[in-house]
């Protein structure tokens, strides 16, 4: 109940502290590419849920639903500012929308595709898909796009043993440090 509250008010406080920035990555987005300013995902969400994902687009309208690692060359699909807003995870902002609809938190395991079929089922397995997924999570500050399978399993089954107000807080740290120096990201 505290984590859900403490969701609700800091998306709202950084959703209105966000507004102009939001606005600005939407311009660019719809100036620099055809096609929506959102790309919105199926993702795997609580209790094996489906919901939809809101993330400003990166990539071009026909690049194939596909975990962005299975792409042959996902630096040929990005958009004029694609690149941008991945290395620097602006592209996610628009998530905090899904925090305040309850479909995500802030920090908890990253929702999966609804494709991603061994992702699901190793988590259903751990019983880590009784978690809401988050925007940031310890697999992604413990490696992010650069780890295999099996670790981030591995990371988010220890997040739900460990799982506390001061842990989360200590992700969300360890988050800003990471996005700051752009580490791990691949694509």
């Amino acid at each position: 109940m505290l984590k859900r509250s403490l969701d609700i008010l800091l998306s709202l406080f950084a959703g209105a502290l966000l507004i102009i920035p939001c606005l600005l990555i939407a311009v660019l987005v719809k100036t620099t590419s055809p096609g929506p300013v959102l790309y919105i995902s199926k993702r795997v969400g609580r209790h094996s849920n489906l919901f939809d994902m809101p993330k400003f687009r990166t990539m071009r309208i026909e690049t194939p639903e596909l975990a962005t690692d299975k792409l042959g060359n996902p630096e040929a699909y990005l958009t004029p500012v694609g690149h941008v807003l991945r290395k620097t995870s602006l592209d996610e902002l628009p998530q905090i929308f899904s925090v305040l609809r309850g479909h995500m938190s802030l920090v908890g395991p990253r929702p999966a595709l609804f494709n991603q079929d061994d992702l699901i089922s190793r988590r259903h397995e751990r019983g880590i898909d009784s978690l809401r997924p988050g925007i940031t999570g310890w697999a992604q500050v413990n490696g992010r796009d650069d780890i295999a399978l099996d670790i981030k399993i591995q990371l988010d089954a220890e997040y739900l043993k460990r799982q506390s107000l001061w842990f989360d807080v200590k992700i969300m740290l360890l988050t800003i440090y990471a996005v700051a120096g752009r580490k791990d990201i691949s694509h």
